[in-house]
């Protein structure tokens, strides 16, 4: 698939500037550290409406796990709170990549946010990203007093890897039985290490998130078991064949996106499986558009679908 001809203007002149290598991850070492430079070398300039508390919490196997809380400078009582997770494709990416969104999120809902820094990929497999997740969660449940949160009113989400992540929290959520999210928002979720489907074939372009650039993320967290057989639904959530009982969602995805088709499956399945859910499917835009071309008219039709999803599950 040509993106670039499939695209807007907005779009092309961002593509334009981006190194026609940009998610090259053939030498995955290397590419981690060229991308991580290039994505912070800016750091966010958060409002001073926002207030930022970083909290480390003991995971399961004694490493300590950062989830920075985003809270409104005015406190509100009992607020609901957003537990978010970033992408990254399961081998990049940090917290403070998302620190924007997350401030946004908090001024736009007068809400509580939390971003979990989880474990990456080779180094650290499933299900270690997962259950830094899952500890992270625990732990605010556990906090929502010190906190003032609403254990009520807690929703999970996230982009790409995130997404992805949120989705195989859900289902460890609701099969665990002691943790109870709300709601689930899953932007373009990363949640097949098959790769089987036309759309996964269809964006070669190594300037976005690509068919190589997956598999390369997904043997990263799987090993060798990728693809095959022997991957758990937690890993891979469009791998479950029992989607009833998980929180209502909404799945947003652009249509030039490689997780197109396993993204508006999982949203059909959903469904059929009698969770309430929103599915999007923007024209024109790509994996990365919420972050690349923000002021596209798409993009903020885009941002305006989650937040007044988000703003219903959690503030109606």
């Amino acid at each position: 698939m040509d993106i670039q001809a499939r695209t807007d203007e907005s779009h092309r002149q961002v593509l334009g500037f981006l190194p026609a290598d940009f998610m090259d991850l053939s030498d995955l070492g290397s590419a981690v550290e060229t991308i991580m430079g290039l994505l912070g070398s800016a750091p966010a300039e958060l409002p001073d409406t926002v207030i930022v508390q970083d909290h480390f919490v003991q995971a399961s196997d004694g490493h300590q796990i950062l989830v920075r809380v985003y809270r409104p400078r005015v406190p509100r009582t009992l607020s609901p709170c957003l537990y978010w997770m970033h992408g990254g494709g399961l081998v990049l990416g940090a917290v403070a990549m998302d620190d924007a969104r997350c401030a946004e999120i908090v001024e736009r809902l007068n809400i509580v946010v939390a971003s979990v820094e989880y474990r990456l990929a080779p180094a650290f497999p499933y299900p270690v990203p997962l259950e830094d997740c899952y500890d992270g969660l625990q732990w605010l449940v556990g906090a929502a007093e010190l906190l003032d949160l609403d254990v009520d009113r807690i929703a999970i989400g996230g982009g790409s890897a995130g997404a992805g992540l949120a989705a195989g929290l859900a289902l460890l959520a609701r099969d665990r039985g002691q943790l109870h999210p709300c709601f689930q928002l899953l932007r373009y979720p990363m949640i097949d290490d098959r790769n089987e489907t036309p759309s996964s074939h269809q964006v070669t372009d190594l300037r976005v998130w690509n068919r190589s650039a997956n598999i390369t993320g997904w043997h990263a967290y799987l090993g060798d078991s990728a693809g095959s057989d022997d991957v758990s639904p937690y890993a891979a959530p469009a791998r479950a064949t029992d989607l009833a009982g998980l929180p209502p969602a909404i799945v947003t995805v652009g249509e030039l996106d490689m997780f197109l088709d396993e993204d508006i499956l999982y949203a059909q399945r959903l469904i059929a499986a009698g969770v309430s859910t929103e599915l999007h499917v923007y024209g024109k835009c790509i994996h990365g558009s919420d972050a690349l071309v923000a002021h596209a008219e798409s993009v903020q039709r885009w941002k305006r679908d989650e937040f007044e999803a988000l703003d219903r599950a959690l503030n109606g």
